[in-house]
């Protein structure tokens, strides 16, 4: 049995264990004892915005249709003896999903009890893809019936346009699912052609946290690889050269909805890189998106006393290696007078500067809201697999977080909230 390192983390009191199989899988296995659910996530470093890339040992690169990764992840479900994965899942009382983002594809499982028996169907299907041109046309339907969907869907539409404001060339403004003409191009070819590129062991992770003995647990997910062919060398994944101005200000949209929907922000042109700099950056923006515009910043509480915007109001920060943003979204009677004195305020800031005491106490409650993220096993998982997909070791957020200054912060506002790099996407009634 191969050996796990082990660290442990004295503010949280947490221990990970972790450790790169032969195979190339990383293994992360955080046990906590006394926890009724367990909760373990499969994951592939790949998602919709790689559409291009050189397979490692080849020399061109191969290009595929948009919302393949998202197609890809809905045929791992189908098995050669038509029998049904969720079935499996059920017998054992497991809750699982799937799901495709920009930089990632997940399948995972919550349950309380028989951890090792989900584990063991978790990671068999995974590995086993069952792909026939004749059921990926049969796909090819339900998931056009999906994209169809999500046509009529305010808060995807206001989301993606946002995206096409701030994007020229980045494939993060497509949308996920991609089109009923690019799915349309998607054979049983195309999609082993991915997975043996994508998953691949060592471009995967497995992620498991819960009450379970390691020693155990480790046994079971060692006896369940059945693929053992790591790559030499990482995918080359090829994106277009993006400039630093944003495609247009703004995009309107008209949709069935009662109010205006709005989803306005700043588009990061600080990229290209991940790690510990990511992952301080990513606080940075945390704690100036709470004084800024948190609720118990000035300007939110002016603009939900005058009625601009309601208890809807989410702000966040999307930090990634080749493309970052933030975005903040709500319903509104007047999304313009919102983005306007939303960049008002960011101009009188640039101006006058930031507050230190603001800065002193809000770092303390983005430090709360990640110790308070540990009780909530799936929202630690998922972010734990997206950091760790960035380069970033998320068990060790504490140390990295210590090390933010007011002066950081400062630097962070005026290179990130420039007006020159802010749009707004609006979806207004029929």
């Amino acid at each position: 049995m191969m050996k796990l390192a082990k660290k442990e983390n004295q503010q949280t009191r947490e221990t990970l264990y972790f450790g790169t199989h032969p195979s190339g899988l990383k293994i992360y296995l955080m046990p906590r004892k006394g926890y009724s659910q367990n909760y373990a996530i499969f994951g592939t470093r790949y998602g919709s915005v790689d559409s291009e890339f050189v397979v490692p040992g080849d020399k061109t690169a191969t290009a595929v249709p948009d919302g393949i990764a998202h197609f890809l992840e809905h045929k791992m479900f189908d098995q050669p003896d038509g029998s049904n994965v969720f079935d499996a899942f059920s017998k054992y009382g497991g809750n699982a999903n799937a799901f495709t983002s920009f930089n990632m594809t997940a399948y995972l499982f919550s349950a309380t009890e028989y951890l090792h028996d989900n584990l063991r169907v978790l990671m068999d299907y995974v590995q086993k893809p069952h792909f026939t041109n004749e059921s990926v046309q049969k796909e090819q339907g339900i998931i056009g019936q999906e994209i169809r969907m999500y046509d009529d869907n305010a808060g995807w539409k206001v989301f993606f346009n946002f995206l096409g404001c701030l994007y020229q060339n980045n494939p993060v403004k497509k949308e996920i699912a991609g089109t009923i003409e690019s799915i349309s191009k998607i054979d049983a070819e195309l999609l082993y052609k991915c997975y043996n590129t994508f998953y691949n062991l060592s471009n995967m992770l497995l992620f498991v946290t819960g009450d379970f003995d390691v020693e155990e647990t480790l046994q079971v997910i060692e006896g369940s690889i059945i693929k053992n062919d790591p790559f030499e060398g990482r995918i080359e994944r090829i994106y277009p050269e993006e400039p630093e101005a944003v495609a247009k200000r703004y995009h309107e949209q008209k949709l069935s909805v009662s109010m205006p929907l709005f989803m306005c922000g700043f588009k990061d042109n600080d990229i290209g890189y991940g790690g510990e700099k990511l992952l301080k950056k990513t606080i940075e923006t945390e704690i100036l998106i709470e004084m800024l515009f948190g609720k118990s910043s000035e300007l939110y509480n002016t603009l939900y006393n005058e009625g601009l915007i309601n208890a809807n109001f989410n702000a966040e920060y999307n930090p990634q290696i080749d493309y970052g943003f933030t975005s903040f979204d709500g319903e509104s009677k007047d999304p313009k007078a919102v983005f306007d004195r939303m960049l008002e305020k960011v101009h009188t800031l640039r101006e006058k500067g930031l507050s230190r005491m603001d800065f002193e106490r809000i770092k303390k409650v983005i430090w709360g809201r990640y110790i308070r993220s540990y009780n909530d096993i799936e929202e630690y998982a998922h972010a734990f697999l997206s950091m760790q997909f960035a380069d970033i070791d998320y068990f060790s957020y504490d140390a990295v977080y210590k090390t933010v200054t007011f002066e950081d912060v400062e630097r962070r506002f005026r290179a990130h909230f420039d007006p020159e790099y802010a749009a707004l996407s609006v979806v207004n009634p029929v």
